[in-house]
């Protein structure tokens, strides 16, 4: 009965389906909010009434953002006849988006749904082949920002593979790139560098939709099995991709410390700081939205972003990283207070963020040496050693920016056949 019901929702699938298009050549990003909201891959599969899913025992790659009407796509499934809620997969931070960065996260059962919960967080990255048998579809539904090193690409791009080799179709229900689809920057990850926050060739921040990277995946083969997967891309209605996030008050924190939009919009860059000895902002109300370390010259570190990076405002300031459970229980310098700036984003249409990253790095690197740097880490999540390379010759911080343009045009031309927005 369900392999009849799974052909009846194959032929209503094709309902879904979007012709995509180019992007204009000439486009430019805005940050201005749409006339109407744009709707979510999930908001067009719950209005059709989950055709594409009746009769079928469904597995849902979720987490806190998985919302549409304001209801969690896990209730959603489970109140809806005729489609059975079989498991729920978790990627970092749990399917409810409550564990710190990093911190493993347990299988378990479902409060709301009963539902299992396997987490792809842990010893686990991808669903279990014993697991797929109990399912005849695999989505995946969970908003991104549009940086390489977010791990939720990551977890798609295993599930992905998992499904391929199981027979199982997989289903991405798409939602807009919060950072636009215009700007493409950063290095192209080089392959002696790849890891979870690093799993593909592509920029830092890569411009692509979840749906669209899914379709490069399998276009370009660069997941196992890619020939075998049955993909379906549920695409975003009334987005594009000069638009950046312009639903402040919808936005849902995409993990602890992305609580709001300008967190994400800084996160491609100032992320790097990560590997470095000084606080990113962890232990803070405004994660990659400050920064500090005991000894900065804040003043002279404010001066040269507020002269050099458009888009956005720096200040100079003291604080403490403290523990804040749930979001990040041990930040790096702890109860110690540090000399450090705060940006504003005063203007997200013109701010690129790779080129904040970069300055900060440099004035630090001018300010403390090349030790500040933690070389293999700085390397991980740029893709390169090329960086850090760069940053201890006192390279200025515009021609390593510009150092990266030709690999990124030959990613523009790689992606162009994959993009479904204008």
């Amino acid at each position: 009965m369900i392999r009849l019901a799974s052909l009846l929702a194959s032929l209503l699938w094709v309902g879904l389906l979007v012709v995509g298009c180019q992007p204009a050549a000439d486009a430019e990003t805005t940050a201005n909010p749409q006339t109407e909201r744009p709707k979510t891959g999930a908001d067009v599969l719950r209005e059709s009434g989950f055709a594409a899913l009746s009769g079928l025992r469904v597995g849902l790659i979720a987490n806190q953002t998985s919302v549409s009407g304001g209801v969690h796509l896990a209730d959603l499934l489970h109140a809806q006849p005729g489609v059975q809620l079989a498991a729920l997969f978790g990627p970092e931070h749990g399917l409810r988006g409550d564990a710190d960065a990093g911190a493993k996260v347990e299988d378990g059962v479902d409060d709301r749904t009963g539902a299992p919960v396997y987490s792809l967080y842990g010893s686990r990255r991808e669903p279990d082949a014993e697991i797929l048998e109990g399912i005849d579809i695999l989505v995946f539904d969970i908003q991104d920002i549009g940086a390489r090193f977010y791990t939720y690409i990551a977890t798609m791009g295993r599930s992905m593979e998992a499904a391929a080799r199981a027979g199982v179709p997989f289903m991405v229900l798409d939602r807009p790139n919060p950072l636009g689809g215009l700007m493409v920057d950063g290095f192209v990850l080089e392959p002696e560098f790849e890891s979870f926050v690093g799993p593909w060739p592509i920029p830092i921040q890569h411009g692509l939709t979840v749906g669209e990277l899914a379709r490069l995946l399998k276009g370009e083969a660069w997941i196992d099995d890619a020939e075998a997967l049955d993909l379906r891309v549920v695409e975003v209605q009334g987005w594009s991709r000069s638009e950046l996030w312009a639903m402040e008050a919808e936005w849902i924190p995409t993990s602890p410390n992305i609580p709001r939009f300008e967190n994400a919009l800084v996160y491609p860059g100032m992320c790097l700081l990560e590997a470095t000895e000084i606080n990113e902002g962890r232990g803070t109300d405004n994660p990659f939205l400050q920064f500090g370390v005991p000894g900065l010259d804040a003043a002279k570190m404010a001066e040269r972003l507020n002269r050099d990076v458009e888009g956005i405002t720096a200040t100079p300031i003291k604080y403490a990283p403290r523990s804040i459970p749930g979001k990040s229980t041990n930040p790096r310098l702890l109860d110690i207070e540090v000399s450090g700036v705060s940006l504003a984003v005063n203007d997200p249409a013109l701010l690129r963020p790779m080129a904040l990253g970069v300055h900060v790095l440099a004035e630090l690197v001018s300010q403390r040496g090349p030790e500040v740097l933690r070389r293999s880490n700085l390397a991980r999540l740029a893709g390169t050693e090329r960086l850090f390379e760069a940053l201890v010759r006192g390279d200025e911080a515009e021609a390593i920016v510009d150092s990266w343009g030709a690999e990124v045009e030959s990613f523009r031309t790689l992606r162009r056949p994959y993009l479904l927005y204008d």
